[in-house]
């Protein structure tokens, strides 16, 4: 194949995947290029050795994750004064890096095909999830965009996602891919006479497909429950302006009037992360103004705001916390985030790396919270207490340490983030998917107040009950149902993702050690051997 079609077939493939994982909402299907987004990349690992197949796997990645990830870009140039050109090259060296998990896929399936032939096929699914598990935690992980959020909502495919996490569906999807590659590759270039048989991998996709379907449909109701009313308040505060202390008043007007517009429904009133433009605890005058608000409105206020502790030698140093006030203006919990951004609020390897400067302006470095922590506040004429858990921002994207929080006895999930750092790309729209995936995995309604957007509110099941759209001042109010979590996820975990780890462990390892040579290998041994006598 010649090098132009290699490209070809690999911009394709990283095309389909990058417009898989758009995730906008627009009635758009976006997500219906993920099933045969891998196609065009398998076209090209035919008849290649190890080597070649890994190159071409790191090309398909590269181009996939540049189209995922250039919202980088504006983050870096935009918001963090990076420059334009080394945020480009930045940009490029983590799509680079996010490739090379899509080269180590390629290289492993032509290694089991040389081993396993076409009943390598079962394989692949496995190699997959385990790649994209190792990228949830590899370097601090980075698990965005993985191929499972592509279906976000297809309600009836996504619920087997509270028995194995989103991996589970990443595995669907990648079957099916290399399922229908091994039916057209029969049908267009292999001879009738020879003994594959892609209708028993079609068979068995078919009815996993089914199967993964009836369930769906079995887990989409929710039994009637207790609910609760949430106001969310998306006060789309711009990122240029938002600690500039000329703006601090204006600021806190928009969040009064916007409060004052959901409190009288609401029993729990949600402002996004770093919602107030200075720091809670330090600022007494700017403190009594969002307690007041808390007065007024007479309901539990939940927001964001950086908290400033010390070190024993009064080294100081921040948490990104989120603060719950009762109706009557006093903190009655707070919850630090636990798994901080790279880059963003803190540098990591800092002894070597201390020329970089993170790309949050004006704040300092963080540290991380000390683990799970529920929040409660009493409602009703009985006083109920009602729990739940925080995830501030880029923690929503990791499934275990929502499933931590959930497996706390919460009622309910709330995430809180500030999206203006992606600018208006698909990027917010990216974020909110993976939180519908939470909820589905611990079966248990998520609310996500945004600074500018997308806020939402989202049952057990990932149906989206509202949601605004970016970059506009808005307040919304709406009722999600509360629920104890009873997922054999929720318990148990990412049994399936080390199920599939394992496996695929278990398969190369026979492939390493009891390597059959295939006749790719055969002609690439006979060339090299006829290179040398020439």
């Amino acid at each position: 194949m010649s090098k132009t079609r290699v490209w070809c077939y690999c911009l394709l493939a990283g095309t389909a995947y990058s417009l898989s994982v758009s995730n906008l909402i627009d009635g758009i299907p976006w997500g219906l290029f993920a099933w045969i987004a891998l196609l065009p990349l398998h076209r090209v690992l035919i008849g290649v050795t190890t080597g070649q197949a890994f190159w071409r796997g790191w090309l398909a990645g590269f181009l996939a994750f540049t189209g995922t990830m250039y919202w980088v870009v504006t983050a870096m140039h935009l918001y963090g004064k990076v420059p334009l050109p080394i945020s480009i090259v930045l940009m490029l060296v983590l799509a680079g890096y996010l490739g090379l998990y899509v080269g180590l896929y390629a290289w492993g399936v032509v290694r089991l095909e040389q081993r396993w032939g076409a009943g390598a096929w079962i394989a692949a699914p496995c190699l997959w999830v385990s790649l994209e598990y190792v990228r949830t935690y590899a370097f601090s992980g980075l698990p965005w965009g993985l191929l499972g959020y592509s279906q976000f909502q297809w309600l009836s495919l996504i619920q087997i996602a509270n028995i194995t996490g989103v991996y589970g569906v990443s595995f669907l999807i990648v079957l099916v891919n290399v399922s229908l590659f091994l039916l057209f590759r029969r049908v267009q270039t292999e001879s009738p006479q020879r003994r594959s048989r892609p209708w028993v991998p079609l068979a068995w996709t078919v009815a996993a497909i089914l199967g993964v379907w009836l369930y769906g449909l079995s887990q989409l109701h929710v039994p009637p429950a207790d609910s609760l009313n949430v106001g969310i308040v998306q006060a789309n505060i711009d990122q240029a302006h938002k600690w500039d202390t000329a703006y601090r008043a204006e600021t806190l007007k928009r969040y009064r009037r916007l409060t004052e517009t959901v409190s009288p429904e609401s029993d729990l009133i949600l402002w996004p992360e770093a919602a107030t433009p200075f720091m809670f605890e330090q600022e007494p005058d700017y403190r009594s103004l969002v307690t007041g608000m808390t007065r007024d409105a007479g309901v539990p206020l939940l927001f964001g705001s950086p908290a400033l502790r010390r070190e024993r030698d009064g080294t100081p140093y921040l948490l990104n916390s989120a603060y719950l006030l009762n109706p009557s203006g006093e903190i009655t919990g707070r919850y630090d985030k636990q798994h901080l951004v790279p880059f963003g609020e803190y540098i990591p390897l800092e002894e070597i790396l201390f020329f970089l400067d993170k790309l949050v302006v004006g704040i300092g470095d963080f540290h991380p919270g000390p683990g799970p922590t529920l929040l409660s506040f009493a409602r009703g004429p009985e006083q109920r207490q009602t729990r739940f858990g925080v995830a501030i921002c880029f923690e929503v994207i990791f499934p275990d340490l929502v499933r931590r929080l959930a497996r706390e006895d919460a009622d309910f999930l709330v995430t809180i983030t500030n999206d203006a750092w992606f600018g208006n790309t698909v990027a917010p729209h990216q974020h909110f998917g993976m939180v519908v995936f939470r909820a589905v995995e611990n079966r248990m309604a998520f609310a996500r107040a945004a600074n500018t957007g997308v806020s939402g509110l989202i049952d057990p099941t990932g149906r989206i009950l509202s949601v605004t759209p970016i970059f506009t001042e808005q307040a919304v109010n709406g009722s999600i149902p509360l629920s104890a979590p009873s997922t054999l996820y929720t318990r148990f975990g990412d049994v399936f993702a080390w199920a599939c780890v394992i496996m695929a462990l278990v398969l190369l390892s026979f492939a390493r050690f009891f390597h059959e040579p295939s006749a790719a290998d055969t002609r690439f041994s006979t060339r090299r051997k006829g290179a040398r006598h020439a």
